[in-house]
């Protein structure tokens, strides 16, 4: 019987694998109207990304630059869509 291993998907950068991390834990997701990156106010999702980041690194990459890609990425993100008007956010 052939047994195949689970592969994880091939993610090209840091920052890309950040973001997956944080989808991953619950800590951002996307506009539904225009697919920007939006954050989740919720500190529960935030700590998980970051424990997720410091248990599994990609590999090369130190679980300290690894939580550190994270915070930046989810400091980088906003908790409304930039192409919405201010009226509708």
């Amino acid at each position: 019987m052939l047994m195949t291993k689970e592969r994880r998907p091939a993610i090209r950068t840091l920052r890309g694998w950040a973001i997956a991390v944080l989808q991953k834990a619950g800590a951002i997701h996307e506009c539904e109207e225009h697919g920007w990156a939006k954050d989740r106010p919720d500190p529960h999702a935030h700590e998980r990304a970051i424990e997720l980041a410091r248990q599994d690194p990609p590999a090369g990459v130190s679980a300290g630059e690894a939580v550190t890609e994270v915070r930046d990425v989810l400091d980088s993100i906003g908790d409304t869509c930039p192409e919405r008007p201010p009226d509708q956010a």
